[in-house]
Parts: structure tokens; C-alpha cells; sequence
């Protein structure tokens, strides 16, 4: 059996039970916002850690902001895939922001993130309420 024909024998989970595919969704837009914060913070890292810029302890707050982002979509996805759900990759986005005026500026750049972020978990969270 080649490896092609392989895979089309487990494309159904063989796990999955009372697992809606509302939540399924709903976890996979979760998975894909907290990317998208990675990948935000990402650029404050950058920006920080630049040669005209040179904030080493910003760049460091903002490089652990990231992998806190990425880690949280891992363990969603960990739990996608241990509940028998796909998970589902959206487009990232460019960072809307890579230029700050000062730290200042990032800092209630990333409250404003760190809101959205929460307001979209609130929101999964009633969703799923309703499918229960």
C-alpha cells in the first residue's frame, strides 16, 4: 500500500464523539487569532531588537508575548486533534503595526491586541454555550 492510499484509510477520526462541529469551528477561528497575535508581536519583537531602535528588554517582552501567543494555539490545537477535530489554517495577516513612536505606543498597541484576543475567546465561549 503506498503512502497516498495510507492516508485516505483514516481521513474520518476515529476518536471523535460529542464533539459538535460548532466548536470544532470555533476553536480552529481561536487557534488562527492567537496565530495572528504571534505573528503581531512578532514585528514588536523586530522592531525593538533593531539596530536604530535597540530596546533589548522591550524586544524580550515582546519575543516571549509571541511564543505565549504561539503556545496558545498549540495547546488548542493539541486539543482539536485529541478530540478527533481538524484543524483549520487561515491566512495571517500582515501586522498591521511595525513602526512605534515609542514604547508607549506598543504597549497600548498590545493592550488593544490583548483585548481583541479576549473579546474572541468571550465570544467562542458563548457560542459554545449555545451548542450545549
Amino acid at each position: 500500500m503506498n503512502r497516498t492510499s495510507y492516508k485516505h484509510i483514516f481521513t474520518e477520526s476515529r476518536t471523535r464523539q460529542n464533539f459538535a462541529k460548532e466548536c470544532e469551528d470555533a476553536i480552529n477561528k481561536q487557534i488562527n487569532v492567537e496565530l495572528q497575535a504571534a505573528y503581531d508581536y512578532m514585528a514588536f519583537f523586530t522592531y525593538f531588537d533593531r539596530d536604530d531602535v535597540s530596546f533589548p528588554k522591550a524586544a524580550e517582552f515582546f519575543r516571549k508575548a509571541s511564543h505565549e501567543e504561539r503556545e496558545h494555539a498549540e495547546k488548542l490545537a493539541k486539543y482539536q486533534n485529541k478530540r478527533g477535530g481538524r484543524v483549520q489554517y487561515s491566512d495571517i495577516k500582515c501586522p498591521t503595526k511595525t513602526e512605534f513612536s515609542g514604547l508607549e505606543d506598543a504597549m497600548n498597541t498590545a493592550l488593544s491586541m490583548e483585548k481583541a484576543v479576549n473579546e474572541n475567546i468571550i465570544n467562542r465561549q458563548s457560542e459554545m454555550i449555545i451548542w450545549f
